[in-house]
């Protein structure tokens, strides 16, 4: 599977999805129009170690719902993910059983690599 989780109003996200220049093999899905689903989350959750890992801490909506003053579960990071494409850091970008999140340097740097190889 070649895809990339993104939302298409992020100037970040667009940016980098240009820089991959991905080819008509890969599937482009904007999470704010439809979502990620469970089972996804669940694969990428194998691959990545935790939920946690694949939570965005920079959404507004992290300290507005108060969720930076709580401990939350592996479970709480899960189901706010699926509840809210806020939650999720992005982009994803899935290259066979490779899996690229987030978007420091380090990260699409190695998403681009292995998108153009």
């Amino acid at each position: 599977m070649k895809k990339i989780y993104h939302l298409s109003s992020c100037s970040t996200n667009v940016r980098i999805i240009k820089e991959i220049n991905p080819g008509s093999d890969v599937e482009l899905q904007d999470i704010k129009k439809e979502g990620i689903d469970e089972k996804t989350l669940d694969w990428l959750k194998e691959k990545m170690g935790s939920y946690e890992a694949l939570f965005s801490k920079k959404a507004m909506k992290y300290r507005s719902m108060g969720l930076n003053k709580m401990e939350l579960s592996e479970a709480d990071f899960k189901k706010y993910m699926l509840e809210e494409y806020t939650f999720l850091k992005r982009p994803f970008m899935i290259n066979g059983e490779e899996v690229f999140i987030g978007n420091s340097k380090k990260v699409v740097a190695e998403a681009v690599e292995s998108f153009n190889s």
